[in-house]
């Protein structure tokens, strides 16, 4: 989050960069992107010109390449302060069929171009009805008519503001008097400096003469005046005609700081939806308090209060009118099917939660920000792994409480803890590569960072899984308060459907959520900066506060019309928000996503959406069955039953 903190504050990890006058800035290009697609291309995948050193990739992080960013040098290039207009740029040769083809679809499919100075990206304003609109990019072209008219001519603007010396002053002590001593002297602080503060490109299409440039060599002024307008088009594409491109641009100097220069992107919209959704979550939370509140103060302190000032004889005839929870004393704990799974899921839940929780934080002070390219997914990929520690800590220990102390299979536990949720995730992943790869997009993962996750998985995850997994095992399992019968006790029929319950419980946790759920589908498919990780984590914590709070009622109900199967029941009820979370999401891609074009984006959507939920169930899933099972234990460790 961005805001105006003065003159020392600064992005972590992103220092300002001094320009003289005259000294060479460079424009990088990012891959081609569309909201109609959801599929990146190259730059260079559509004939445009070449920088004359060769295409040449910028260092990438892991998070920029699965992010599918892909950032080349351009031949676009400037001398601070230095106002330049009419710059030729080159000429592409006739265009083949094959290329004729590729500029009209990505065209139709509303591509836009993605440029970078000084780690900013070009930012382009339009009007529209009085409002000034902020875009991230241009388009590659239009089609008016039956013509495609490419965007051949950029009119760049370059914001900057003058290079303020941070005024820091060491004290030397010098016997009993302390110097003020400036650092490092006068020396450079003379000589004016600029920094970029913003990157703005106005697109035009401009008709070329062909037989006037033909004789042209980059960046030699081009022959006739160019008249940039960018409400006409002139330079319509055709089979076999070639196709020039210019460029001018402008220096500004700027009244914005170097702090400040991401807040034209960042503009904060719609804050007060966020503060409504914040409240609202409050609401339900208070809600569901004021019930758990009852069930803790009114009936359960009631009962346990009644029955302990009761004699051992009184006691034993109350005991056979027992009603409720206190009937299943001798089946609560009995192990649930499946244990094995449960354990696993609930140990990836925790891994999952925790990254959650720890990446959120960092984003909202500043440390993952939008200005650190890929930041945010490579810490997220770091944190998960060294959480590999947490999930088979959890998990193992769980098994051996489920399995009364018996210490027997806890290494089958932590390889499957280390391998179900990333081998799920590395499976969708998979699939939804092959389609990238079958259409050529950058998108894809390459094959050299596929042997990277896959060591990443085997050489560091899977590791500190079995030590979490050593460590769980050597730990203390949870002591059973109460004794489990051989016999299981029957289950009276129930007013409602178990599950039918379990699937409502969901409800209460997505109302917590789905606000904020738009913006994060806005920055995910509509290509908008998501930055406001502060509510992003104020709603994380209301989420867990809920699916405690629902699965602890939940719990609690069941126990009472003698129901002892809680165990996945516990699990699902906060769970279950997943579902929701995933007809929201088909919901968006219907509604809000009606441009997504072709079965290969719809798949590609729906493949993420799934691997998105998935994470979800486990994480909110494990907060309600943690929760109701300290519930459990501490409800039947206060009494004391024969």
């Amino acid at each position: 989050m961005i805001s105006h903190l003065g003159h020392g504050f600064y992005l972590p990890g992103s220092y300002p960069h001094k320009y003289g006058i005259g000294d060479k800035l460079s424009v990088k290009v990012n891959s081609l992107t569309s909201i109609e697609t959801e599929m990146p291309f190259s730059y260079y995948s559509l004939p445009f010109c070449k920088p004359p050193e060769g295409v040449k990739d910028s260092a990438e992080n892991l998070g920029e390449l699965l992010m599918g960013d892909r950032i080349e040098n351009s031949p676009y290039k400037f001398k601070m302060y230095k106002n330049e207009t009419e710059i030729f740029l080159c000429q592409m040769g006739p265009l083949s069929g094959e290329d004729y083809k590729t500029f009209t679809k990505r065209i139709d499919e509303m591509y836009q171009v993605n440029l970078i100075l000084d780690n900013l990206p070009a930012i382009r304003y339009t009007k529209k009805e009085g409002y000034l609109l902020r875009w991230t990019g241009y388009p590659i072209g239009i089609k008016v008519q039956d013509l495609y008219y490419v965007f051949n001519h950029l009119k760049f603007t370059v914001l900057v503001h003058k290079y303020e010396e941070t005024n820091v002053a060491r004290v030397m002590g010098t016997g009993d008097a302390a110097e003020m001593i400036p650092t490092g002297g006068n020396s450079g602080s003379d000589i004016p400096g600029y920094m970029v503060v913003g990157f703005e490109v106005t697109p035009c299409s401009v008709q070329h003469n062909a037989d006037a440039v033909k004789k042209s060599k980059i960046y030699e002024k081009y022959p006739a005046a160019i008249n940039c307008e960018p409400t006409t088009v002139g330079m319509a594409i055709k089979e076999n005609e070639p196709v020039a491109f210019s460029y001018e641009v402008s220096f500004v100097e700027s009244d914005i700081k170097w702090p400040s220069r991401w807040d034209a992107y960042l503009k904060m919209e719609g804050s007060k939806v966020h503060w409504f959704s914040i409240l609202n979550s409050l609401m339900v939370i208070t809600f569901l308090a004021g019930i758990v509140l009852v069930i803790f103060l009114r009936t359960v302190r009631r009962d346990l209060t009644r029955y302990e000032e009761l004699d051992k004889e009184a006691q034993a005839q109350m005991n056979e009118e027992l009603s409720g929870w206190k009937l299943v004393v001798a089946d609560v704990f009995r192990a649930p099917s499946n244990p094995a799974l449960l354990c696993v899921m609930v140990g990836d839940g925790v891994q999952i939660l925790g990254m959650a929780v720890v990446t959120i934080m960092f984003a909202a002070l500043g440390f993952m920000s939008p200005a650190s390219r890929g930041a945010l997914i490579s810490g997220m990929l770091f944190i998960y792994m060294i959480l590999g520690v947490a999930a088979g800590y959890v998990a193992v220990r769980l098994w051996r409480t489920i399995s009364c102390g018996d210490i027997k299979g806890w290494v089958g536990i932590s390889w499957k803890a280390a391998c179900f949720f990333p081998g799920i995730s590395f499976l969708i992943m998979t699939t939804l590569n092959f389609l990238l790869w079958g259409s050529h997009s950058t998108g894809a993962i390459p094959f050299s960072l596929y042997v990277i996750l896959l060591l990443l998985w085997f050489c560091i995850s899977v590791p500190l899984t079995l030590v979490g997994g050593y460590l769980g095992a050597k730990a203390p399992h949870i002591e059973y308060p109460v004794r489990t019968n051989q016999i299981p006790r029957e289950i009276p029929a129930q007013r409602f459907p178990a599950w039918l319950l379990v699937l409502g419980a969901g409800t209460l946790p997505f109302g917590t959520l789905f606000i904020e759920l738009f913006f994060i589908m806005s920055s995910l498919w509509m290509g908008r900066v998501y930055y406001v990780f502060g509510f992003l984590f104020i709603v994380l914590m209301l989420l867990v506060v809920v699916c405690a709070e629902v699965s602890l009622v939940l719990t609690y109900m069941n126990l009472c019309t003698e129901e002892w199967r809680w165990w996945w029941k516990s699990f699902f009820a906060s769970g279950s928000v997943a579902i929701y979370i995933f007809f929201y999401s088909i919901n968006y891609l219907v509604f809000d996503l009606k441009s997504l074009s072709g079965p290969v984006s719809a798949t590609l959507y729906l493949g993420y959406s799934l691997f998105m939920v998935l994470a979800i169930m486990l994480a909110t899933g494990t907060v309600g069955f943690l929760s109701s099972f300290w519930f459990v234990h501490y409800l039947f460790s206060s009494v004391k039953l024969d």
